[in-house]
């Protein structure tokens, strides 16, 4: 989605992509900078002193984040051609955050719906992958908001499929999803009402529910607008959009429930960024400043 210079083909060769993704699970990749990946270079953030103190002690005597992501979301984040670097816009971002901070970066790939567990048990420092904010994630962690995405359908092109009226169709979504629990709702609507349940297809990657879409097992996919986008774009024109967005959200950062002034120290360092602009420029970068947001917040009200 959204860039002119060449992005890895994250979703033509789907199949050698994902073995890369499965493989390279465990590994984590270190970045002291926010210049990952190719395209336009992202300005350095310089630190501040006054937020690296409020980093958590152990945090800091180690100089670095434990990310845990799922690198399957592109143009989110995702894997570069290398088969190891996580890149994406979300990746950008967070690495500025953490030069903010006084801190290096390591990323982890994981499957998404691994990932709040894996902050709350001490894996990961925190959790940086495209996360809805809702009430039911924020009774389990802190949250920290830094993005607004809504949900939109894809389907092949030409093909004719009403996201309000799907029922008797094949549904492709990634496990764990605010699109899961959507898709859930629309088919007990249908068999509430008399007709055929929606089949729903879950897939741990978002790639594979793509893929399913593209090859025809399914009719229909939903995920965030800007995968979807992005999706769209890099099969070439197998598939398009259908409908509109809706039920736009705030992405937040998963932190450990106690960590709430440590989610304060990260807002704060995600409203410099939005001050001296360096927030603008990496959104503009990967062609998602559409979802930017000016208000950053901790645990926002959400429903």
């Amino acid at each position: 989605m959204f860039r002119t210079t060449p992005l890895r083909r994250a979703f033509v060769g789907l199949t050698a992509a994902l073995a890369m993704t499965v493989s390279l699970s465990a590994c984590g990749e270190e970045s002291g900078d926010t210049g990952t990946g190719s395209g336009a270079p992202v300005p350095s953030a310089s630190a501040d002193t006054s937020l690296a103190d409020k980093v958590p002690a152990e945090i800091k005597t180690a100089g670095k984040l434990i990310i845990g992501t799922d690198s399957t979301y592109a143009p989110n984040e995702y894997l570069d051609a290398d088969g190891k670097t996580v890149i994406g816009f979300d990746v950008d971002l967070f690495n500025a955050v953490a030069q903010k901070l006084g801190l290096k970066t390591e990323w982890q790939s994981s499957k998404f719906d691994a990932i709040i567990p894996g902050v709350t048990s001490g894996k990961y420092n925190i959790g940086v992958s495209s996360f809805t904010v809702n009430a039911e994630r924020e009774k389990q962690a802190t949250m920290v908001s830094y993005f607004s995405a809504g949900t939109q359908w894809a389907a092949k092109a030409g093909a004719t499929i009403n996201p309000d009226d799907a029922c008797g169709k094949k549904v492709a979504v990634q496990v764990g999803t605010v699109q899961l629990d959507d898709i859930t709702a629309r088919s007990k609507k249908c068999t509430d009402g008399g007709k055929a349940k929606i089949t729903i297809d879950q897939y741990q990657s978002q790639a594979d529910a793509t893929n399913a879409v593209v090859s025809g097992k399914d009719d229909a996919m939903l995920a965030d607008s800007p995968i979807g986008a992005y999706a769209v774009k890099q099969t070439n024109g197998q598939l398009a959009l259908v409908g509109e967005i809706y039920d736009a959200a705030p992405y937040g950062y998963v932190l450990p429930k106690a960590q709430a002034d440590f989610g304060a120290a990260i807002e704060q360092a995600l409203e410099a960024l939005i001050a001296d602009g360096t927030y603008k420029t990496i959104l503009s970068k990967w062609g998602v400043e559409a979802g930017g947001i000016t208000d950053p917040a901790v645990n926002p009200q959400v429903s």
